[in-house]
Formats: C-alpha cells, structure tokens, sequence
C-alpha cells in the first residue's frame, strides 16, 4: 500500500463525510467522486488479466461494489429547498455504505500486504486466479461501481426532484 492508495481512499471518504450537511445538489458534487476514482484507475490499471477466473473475480467485486454504492445512492436524502433548489446530504445510513466499500478495500489492501499475503495466495493458486493485477483490477472494479452506480442514482433521484416540485425523497 503506497501513500496514493492511503490519499485516494481518504479523498472518496471524506467526499461523504463532506456531505453530511445539506448541499445544493450541482453537476460538481457528482463529478468530483469520479474525477478522484479516475486518478486510481490511471494509477493502477495497467492490464485486464482474463486467465483462469479472473474474470469471475472482477466480476463478484464489481457485483459487490454496485450494490454498496446503489443502497449508498438510494439512501441519500434529497429535497426541495426554499429557494426551489434540489439540496442533498449523506444521512448516517448512505455514509455507512460508502464507508464500508471504501473502507472494505481499504482493509482488504492494507491486510493483503501485511498479515493476510499467504491467505491471499492459497486463495489465489486454489480458485486459479492468475496473480496480483486480478486483484488490483477487481478492487478497482469494486470502486468503479460503486462510485457510478452512486452518481447514477443520486443523477436520476436529482433530476426526478427537479421535474416533481412537489415531490421529496428520503
């Protein structure tokens, strides 16, 4: 784990935790994850590896990212504010999933590199995955979906309360 790792991880955390008051709901509040996510995925994906089940690997990593960052979407509270403006924040329940898929990766890279190495490579020579670069694609899977299938949600709930002036979403 190197010191990009521990500043990106902490840059997508503290993208919630910054919500967790009301804002005004503005195209920079949903790109500013992605551009965060995409300085990871410069950094680190240098290869789709597709041997054995790598691609069963990546995609039970992307799986599980899609589904923290939807319930992390889907529980953002939005609504109209005074001045007709769509205001959202991280409520304690949006902040949990966002947490836990940051922090999951976080845990996971940081417990491979230290302690958990030998887990991992049984683990890695008994399912037939191919080496570290799976690993490093399925994690960034993981976060590519999470943080996409957030926007997304958070995308359509916005545009949702922009069309419905009398509608708020919880």
């Amino acid at each position: 784990m190197n010191t990009l790792s521990y500043i990106l991880d902490s840059a997508l955390v503290l993208v919630v935790l910054l919500q967790l008051r009301d804002r005004q709901m503005s195209i920079r509040q949903l790109i500013r994850p992605i551009v965060i996510l995409s300085v990871a995925v410069v950094n680190y994906l240098h290869g789709f590896p597709t041997q054995g089940n790598d691609l069963e690997l990546i995609g039970v990593f992307a799986v599980i990212g899609a589904v923290i960052g939807s319930l992390s979407g889907i529980t953002v509270l939005m609504h109209r504010g005074d001045n007709g403006s769509v205001l959202f924040r991280s409520g304690p329940a949006s902040a949990f999933f966002w947490v836990l898929g940051m922090g999951s990766r976080f845990a996971f890279i940081y417990w491979s590199s230290h302690s958990g190495a030998d887990s991992i490579a049984r683990f890695t020579v008994h399912h037939s995955i191919s080496g570290s670069e799976a690993w490093t694609v399925a994690l960034l899977g993981m976060a590519v979906f999470e943080v996409i299938s957030r926007t997304a949600i958070m995308a359509l709930r916005w545009r949702q309360l922009e069309t419905s002036p009398a509608l708020a979403l919880a």
